[in-house]
Formats: structure tokens, sequence, C-alpha cells
């Protein structure tokens, strides 16, 4: 059966981790079971900004495996300040479509964009529209 993080609250990305797999041979940590389309493994340097803009109809999680992101999130076409949030490593968030979303490294970073949609440019570049700075407002 497939496990998928469930939303901490529909206001918030981050994500309840699924439960480890533990034997004395170790660990088996679940990131994420789902069907998807892409699988992308992104390195950010601090300072960074990456995003501004939202996905039509895609969706996508984040699995953080080092450093520390500020995510910033807002509906499609709200004038409101965007919520923020803190991830680091170890943590799952989720960016639904139609919220508009940024992200700002805090410190050199890696992490795993799994996404319903391939991460193939031109079929990527069809579902984004960009979004003014969402870390300037």
């Amino acid at each position: 059966m497939a496990t998928t993080p469930r939303l901490k609250s529909p206001d918030k990305a981050a994500c309840e981790a699924i439960p480890p797999f533990v034997d004395a041979r170790g660990t088996i940590q679940p990131i994420l079971d789902s069907q998807m389309g892409g699988c992308a493994l992104i390195t950010s340097k601090a300072g960074a900004i990456r995003a501004n803009h939202y996905h039509q109809s895609d969706w996508h999680y984040s699995y953080v495996i080092s450093g520390k992101i500020k995510y910033y999130h807002r509906p499609v076409g709200s004038d409101e300040k965007p919520t923020t949030e803190i991830f680091e490593t170890g943590s799952v968030f989720y960016s639904p479509p139609m919220v508009e979303h940024a992200m700002e490294f805090l410190e050199d970073t890696t992490f795993i964009v799994v996404s319903k949609h391939s991460r193939d440019k031109d079929d990527y570049e069809e579902d984004v529209i960009r979004v003014p700075d969402l870390t300037k407002l």
C-alpha cells in the first residue's frame, strides 16, 4: 500500500515523516511512496534563491538531505505576505499546484525533489508560471 507523508496542516508545507523500518541491520527511512513523473537532486549555495513560481497542475515533495531552506508560500494571486517555514536536514515538505513558492538557502543545501510531472525542461516550463520575488515581500 502506498504511503505518502501527510501535511501537518492545510496551511503549512511541512509533512509528517513516514515511520522507518528498523531491525538489527539498520534503518530504512521511507521518504515518499507515490506515483511520480520525475525526481531531481538539487544543490544550492548559501544565499541562493530558487523557484519564485507556481505550478498549474504539477506538485512536488522536497526532502532535505543536508542544509537549511527558508520556504515561502502563499495561494496564487494573494496580496498577503507569504508564509515562511524553515526546513533542515531530514525534513519533507510539499508544494501543491496553484501555490506561489520560493526557496532561500540559508546554508549550502542538497535536496531531492519528487514531482508529479516529468522534470524535462520543456514539460516543466509548460506548467510553471513565474511570480515576483517572494523573498522580497
